[in-house]
């Protein structure tokens, strides 16, 4: 890809970037109401996109060969043991993500 070209992509990476984060601004002015729907989406959305992301690192997983999903399972136990152990996402993305990277690798 010619110099050019490499700078157009990501002039427009940053133009789509900038414009999907400072758009709710303008539409939704301070103080103003929002509407119904954006306040569904609110609640609605951060659930569908972690049961998404279970669907996506699980589709792969064999049941009838290998290890039978235990190293998974193991892994979202302790992700949800954490969680609601402590209550923090990050420490509960961490912990099960590092339980389960150290017994693939084993």
């Amino acid at each position: 890809m010619p110099l050019w070209q490499q700078i157009a992509t990501i002039a427009l990476c940053v133009l789509g970037t900038m414009t999907t984060r400072f758009l709710p601004f303008l539409i939704f002015k301070p103080g103003s109401r929002l509407p119904g729907y954006v306040k569904y989406l609110g609640k609605a959305l951060p659930s569908a996109v972690f049961a998404l992301l279970v669907v996506y690192c699980l589709k792969d997983v064999s049941l009838l060969s290998g290890s039978h999903g235990i190293p998974e399972a193991l892994g979202m136990g302790l992700t949800a043991l954490l969680h609601l152990w402590r209550r923090q996402m990050l420490l509960s993305m961490a912990g099960g993500t590092l339980f389960y990277s150290k017994r693939k690798i084993k």
